[in-house]
């Protein structure tokens, strides 16, 4: 079920970039999120 939900964030994130430049800073965005989720 989390990985479903987080699947949707992913998606709806990089839905809503419109250059290459916004999908880097998005994924970075989400990697840090994951990163600090992980360290809780």
């Amino acid at each position: 079920m989390k990985k479903i939900l987080s699947l949707l964030v992913v998606l709806g994130i990089l839905s809503a970039c419109n250059t290459i430049q916004g999908v880097g800073k998005d994924v970075k965005k989400v990697g840090e999120a994951v990163e600090n989720a992980g360290k809780k």
